[in-house]
């Protein structure tokens, strides 16, 4: 989000002067002069603005907008209020996104403190870090926290995204520890299953609520499970469901983690995003990255420090719990100004928004022939079908009238319902489906 500023020829010049030299080439006198060349081949000529502006308008039309979203599978299509990007836009705040010399600036640590106590406040957990660079990888970092000499096993339910268990994975054979997959039992976890799995080498559990496809997971039975094994409970948590349901804290997590795109962030293609991790006092040591705390200065007033850092930039690489974990300042702050302008009433009447929307299209789909829920199960604002023709009529069809369908699956379609659809693009797009399935 920075801006690049150029030098000056004479500013370069100077610079030289300073270390003795007379131009750029002598700073390459050691490169054979074989290999240096004095211009860029196959490279266009420099455009102007007006042609730059020109060009990247022409590109960005070739994308397709859609009027309504019935899809998510971990990406959310939700309403933005205004001041969230009026407040993040200034230009003292649109800083680059992760503040390396964050202890400089006051303003930067009091909004990482704000979103710190908010994200707190949404999970029920004690202490939470200055965010994460996405979900998945809080998720990984999460379990890695739970690691020690003698808990060197990592489990995770199969029915949470498949991108957050890949990033597991990835995390656990990197360190050489061993990872298993938590069967599924009609879209949920197999509770009996887990039961047997785990042993006294289990480190943690990372259980998804609501899960990949929806449903809700009994997080309750399954903290209770993991506990019994010795074990922490992770949960995964989509932070608008939190409008409604039981924080993690109330289900037993002991580390509550989760994208934060949904708070105020726009799709974006996929990115940037923001993971947030909370968790309970006593293990606020072990969570990677940074923590701005408040404190009061030599006048008495209140001020805000980095009050730890885990991260291997700031202490010995041996000591970090983490080297690859990164603040995402700047979305971290679009969440705080989301989670502020909705309020505790705002973000449940957006959750509850959703759950109705989603479970009347759920109803009135299902009355459709061929349509119907793979799970009984309860869900918050995604479920999946069967279809009775292939996807791709259906998504056609859709497309028709600038609506994205649901994500295909195996068997079906997995669609999402948020506040933002009204019921007249709903009924549109059941519409739509009842004559392309008629035909």
């Amino acid at each position: 989000m920075g801006s690049y500023i150029p030098t000056t020829p004479a500013e370069r010049q100077e610079m030289l002067r300073e270390i003795g030299l007379i131009n750029i080439k002598q700073l390459y006198s050691d490169v054979p002069s074989e290999v240096l060349l004095d211009q860029l081949t196959g490279v266009p000529e420099g455009k102007s603005e007006l042609e730059v502006v020109q060009t990247m308008e022409a590109m960005a039309g070739k994308n397709r907008v859609f009027k309504t979203i019935l899809r998510g599978a971990g990406a959310y299509d939700h309403y933005i209020p205004a001041i969230v990007d009026s407040v993040t836009s200034r230009e003292e705040l649109s800083t680059t996104y992760t503040p390396y010399q964050a202890e400089i600036s006051q303003g930067v640590l009091q909004s990482i403190f704000e979103y710190q106590t908010m994200i707190c406040e949404l999970t029920g957990m004690d202490v939470s870090n200055a965010s994460m660079y996405d979900g998945a990888s809080s998720a990984a970092e999460a379990a890695m926290m739970c690691l020690t000499r003698k808990k060197t096993k990592v489990y995770a339910a199969s029915t949470a995204h498949p991108d957050t268990l890949s990033t597991i994975r990835t995390y656990c054979w990197g360190r050489d520890i061993s990872f298993e997959l938590i069967p599924e039992k009609d879209g949920l976890a197999d509770k009996e299953a887990l039961s047997a799995m785990l042993d006294e080498e289990a480190a943690c559990v990372y259980l998804q609520q609501p899960n990949f496809w929806g449903l809700l997971e009994d997080a309750e039975a399954v903290s209770e499970i993991t506990h019994a094994a010795g074990a922490k409970m992770i949960m995964g948590v989509n932070p608008i469901s939190l409008g409604m349901l039981k924080t993690p804290r109330e289900c037993g997590a002991d580390i509550a983690v989760g994208e934060g795109q949904p708070l105020g962030i726009p799709l974006s293609f996929g990115g940037p995003y923001v993971g947030f991790m909370a968790t309970k006092q006593d293990m606020v040591r072990l969570l990677p990255g940074r923590i701005v705390g408040e404190t009061k200065d030599n006048r008495g007033q209140r001020a805000f420090v980095l009050t730890l850092q885990a991260r291997e930039q700031h202490i010995r690489r041996e000591k970090a719990s983490s080297n690859v974990c990164s603040n995402q300042a700047l979305c971290a702050m679009r969440t705080a100004v989301y989670m502020t302008a909705m309020g505790p009433q705002g973000l449940q009447r957006a959750a509850e928004l959703c759950f109705d929307k989603a479970h009347y299209f759920a109803d009135q789909l299902c009355k459709i022939p061929g349509f119907k829920r793979m799970h009984d199960s309860d869900f918050f604002h995604e479920f999946v079908t069967t279809l009775p023709i292939p996807a791709q009529k259906i998504q056609a069809a859709l497309m028709h009238h600038d609506i994205l369908a649901g994500l295909p699956v195996e068997d079906g379609m997995l669609w999402c319902v948020t506040e933002k659809v009204t019921k007249e693009q709903l009924d549109l797009a059941l519409q739509t489906i009842r004559g392309v399935c008629s035909k």
